[in-house]
């Protein structure tokens, strides 16, 4: 089983995969997209699930700080429900909240990176870390079964 993590804006699509057994999540690319031209990205994504051989997508979900559903996660709902039409995939939500605010701060902490260079992978980041909270999540339950 091979998870895909996308953390879905307006403009980029930052996407991160799983390891095979599930435990670890790396980043792959960030998509250029549209959102107001109706390009998502698709065909690249096409390209990304056979290459990995995904089984399952996890989209974060941007909700607002007092748990409501706004525009940006309405935006990722229906980039996932586009996701099951294309690809016949199950897709799992995830509460990304604060997730590109802590990669932007782990990349100045930890990577003392320039703004620049953070603008080139805070978007991967922030899937890498989607994508690892998931997995985590999906590990804990395991485990209390």
């Amino acid at each position: 089983m091979r998870y895909m993590g996308l953390d879905v804006g307006s403009r980029t699509v930052g996407v991160a995969v799983s390891d095979l057994l599930g435990w670890t999540a790396q980043g792959v690319e960030i998509i250029r997209i549209n959102e107001d031209e109706g390009e998502f990205g698709m065909e690249r994504l096409k390209e990304l699930v056979k290459q990995y051989d995904v089984t399952d997508f996890v989209v974060g979900l941007p909700k607002n700080m007092n748990n409501s559903i706004g525009p940006r996660a309405e935006a990722s709902q229906a980039y996932g429900e586009l996701l099951k039409t294309t690809f016949a995939l199950p897709v799992s939500f995830i509460d990304e909240r604060l997730t590109t605010v802590e990669a932007e701060r782990m990349l100045i902490d930890q990577a003392n990176t320039s703004r620049k260079k953070r603008k080139k992978v805070i978007d991967k980041l922030a899937a890498v870390m989607i994508l690892q909270n998931f997995l985590d999540r999906e590990a804990i339950k395991k485990n209390q079964l």
